[in-house]
């Protein structure tokens, strides 16, 4: 088998990703579901003139019956008259991912429960339980700040009984330049106090202080499941300069005797020094996720990059696509597509074996997720 056709054939596992819409959005509700940004395109621009955008119109088309590059507005009315449920049966399983990895900490209004989507793609399902939303759920419910530490390391190892992996969202809620440091329990306490405060006077319960994300860090890492940390790009609710994972560095070194996997996600445009962090240490994994779909006719560049550093055993496979099915079918698509193109020029001009690039490709596309994330054991 040549290079192309076994990396085409590859089964995928997408290590972190969201659900899939199930619902048919409005065309300007779609464009807002292709990109990061939080407020509508400019006037008299669209989100389609776009490297997503145009990926869309030129590989996702021709599985809803359309030509290649169709037009906006048919796309548009074509997947409309097809509906969502249709449009997200032909992508997901099109796309060639068999196990499916989803952080529920984040869903777009009119997604699929992981039930459904375990139908509708034919595929594995597990879950990734996100740190914030459970410590969230715990203050919501009722929690005095003397008992959260204990109440939340309880919850905790509840909610994550039957997932394969924890997720933070620290890089969100205060920037990776964190302190590294385990939080006392006094600090805990106190930050507890003043949080619950807050969150009963004004009933929103956002965890944004850094001593209980430490915590929520510290408890995660010492639960023993895959540890995920957003990195690098993502919306306007990021100051993507404390994004970038060099500045987890402290942290990793810390919990690097726990023997926990770190994935660092995303990471882009920071994925080279994501490559480094993977080399030094040998608990941490990468991914470059959503950065795939969203430079799209560059994805070759991206991937290339990957590989320049880090060992092959710790690239893993990830679209983190949320919402349309065209972001899963797109993140794997462009994955191929960029992998095969890098790998056989490597092939090409004699630096590497064909059988040893099958093999590195089948490695990033499944086999370090199964062995980082355990999952022989829980198929």
């Amino acid at each position: 088998m040549d290079l192309d056709a076994a990396i085409r054939s590859l089964g995928l596992t997408d290590h972190h990703v969201h659900q899939a819409l199930a619902a048919s959005p409005t065309g300007a509700e779609f464009e807002q579901l292709i990109t990061e940004g939080d407020v509508p395109a400019a006037p008299r621009t669209t989100q389609f003139d776009s490297q997503v955008g145009f990926a869309i119109r030129r590989w996702c088309a021709p599985l809803l019956d359309l030509e290649p590059f169709a037009a906006p507005a048919d796309y548009l009315e074509r997947r409309t008259r097809l509906g969502g449920a249709e449009v997200a049966r032909r992508l997901l399983r099109g796309s060639g991912i068999t196990r499916f990895l989803v952080d529920t900490g984040f869903e777009a209004p009119g997604s699929f429960s992981l039930a459904e989507m375990a139908e509708v793609s034919g595929s594995q399902i597990d879950e990734i339980v996100r740190l914030e939303t459970v410590a969230e759920q715990l203050a919501a419910s009722g929690c005095g700040a003397s008992e959260f530490g204990a109440r939340f390391r309880d919850a905790l190892w509840e909610r994550s009984a039957a997932a394969v992996g924890l997720k933070s969202v620290v890089a969100y809620r205060f920037g990776l330049d964190f302190d590294p440091e385990p939080p006392s329990a006094a600090e805990i306490t106190a930050a507890a106090g003043h949080w619950l405060s807050d969150a009963e006077r004004t009933g929103r319960v956002r965890l944004t202080d850094q001593v209980l994300l430490r915590y929520l860090l510290w408890t995660g890492a010492q639960r023993g499941l895959p540890l995920q940390l957003h990195t690098g790009f993502g919306d306007r609710d990021l100051d993507l300069h404390r994004a970038d994972p060099l500045l987890t560095a402290g942290f990793l070194e810390r919990v690097e005797p726990l023997g926990v996997p770190v994935m660092l996600l995303h990471c882009y445009p920071f994925h080279r020094n994501a490559g480094a962090l993977a080399q030094i240490f040998p608990h941490v994994y990468f991914d470059v996720g959503l950065a795939l779909h969203y430079t799209g006719a560059r994805a070759d560049a991206i991937v290339a990059e990957t590989l320049e550093l880090a060992p092959f055993s710790k690239i893993l496979f990830s679209s983190d696509a949320y919402g349309p099915p065209e972001l899963h079918y797109l993140g794997a698509l462009l994955w191929r597509r960029a992998t095969a193109r890098v790998l056989g020029a490597w092939v090409d001009n004699g630096s590497w074996s064909q059988d040893d690039a099958i093999r590195v490709a089948s490695m990033i596309a499944r086999g370090n997720a199964a062995r980082a994330y355990q999952l022989a054991a829980r198929t």
